[in-house]
């Protein structure tokens, strides 16, 4: 479709600062990445780098062999993996049972969700609430009160509802009872909304970082991203506390490489896991919103 001179003007204005912005919005991630390669000799040498001279992996090798960043990744790791696996059994199990029609008191349940969506408790309610429960310096204190979210949940329902009440009948008929019919029918066809909520809930729980701050005192069960966020404080947080960083007597590694390849270590898992729920995200996404 030919253009007038005035919508040509304004889609090459409007490309060209698209560009400047995704250009603006990218140099942060590229200077992180660059400087946590860069040679230790040549930051101490130059200081901002753009593109290094010379690469390394030094500062990787450094955080990778301390034990309490070790340690913070495989914590993180097991509440991106539990926490999310059980976040989605209880959000779609609620979901599934708030979508049947036949369910005594289900408008009592439906107000009560929609409730959590309006109110929110506190952080004083929720730390006595944790406290009381013994969850203080617990990793479970971090996934138990999280579980599932009243808006996930009314999404979820959204999409169950529009699932034909004939294959639960069919299923019944076949000798399923509700668990079953949930497990073998309505699951398989709800993984596009798994995928989707899944993808939620592992980035929730990788980042979790106030709730850690609230309820961990113990730096042994410190998830990543506290030890990050005391890291780019303090880098000989990594170390355990260690005040020299230093590999050999003559060679020191700058703390900015040690905190850039840090949070480089903290970004990748989550950016590897969205390729392979990619193929189910965009159509989980929309789960709920709309209705036949």
């Amino acid at each position: 479709m030919k253009q007038h001179p005035g919508e040509r003007l304004f889609t090459i204005a409007n490309m060209t600062l698209l560009t400047v912005v995704a250009a603006i919005s990218f140099f942060p991630l590229y200077y992180v990445f660059v400087v946590s390669f860069t040679n230790p000799d040549e930051y101490f040498a130059r200081g901002f780098v753009l593109f290094p001279e010379s690469w390394s992996l030094i500062s990787y090798r450094y955080i990778l062999s301390t034990k309490s960043f070790i340690n913070a990744i495989g914590i993180s790791g097991f509440l991106a993996t539990a926490g999310t696996l059980l976040s989605l059994i209880i959000t779609s199990a609620f979901s599934y049972t708030l979508s049947r029609k036949r369910l005594q008191g289900r408008r009592i349940l439906m107000l009560m969700v929609l409730l959590t969506t309006l109110f929110q408790p506190g952080i004083i309610p929720n730390y006595l609430l944790v406290r009381e429960l013994g969850l203080i310096n617990s990793i479970w204190s971090l996934i138990i009160p999280v579980l599932t979210s009243g808006w996930y949940v009314l999404l979820m329902k959204g999409f169950y509802d529009s699932i034909p009440d004939s294959l639960e009948e069919a299923a019944t008929m076949d000798g399923c009872n509700d668990i079953s019919a949930w497990l073998r029918i309505v699951l398989p066809l709800s993984l596009p909304a798994m995928a989707a909520f899944g993808l939620f809930y592992a980035v929730g729980y990788w980042n979790t970082f106030f709730h850690a701050i609230l309820y961990i005192n113990n730096h042994d069960i410190w998830p990543l991203q506290v030890l990050l966020q005391n890291m780019l404080i303090d880098a000989s947080t990594a170390s355990g506390g260690s005040a020299a960083l230093e590999l050999t007597a003559e060679q020191q590694i700058p703390s900015e490489t040690l905190k850039m390849a840090a949070v480089v270590v903290a970004t990748i898992p989550i950016l590897l896991v969205y390729p392979f729920l990619q193929k189910h995200f965009a159509k989980g996404a929309m789960v709920g919103s709309v209705k036949e």
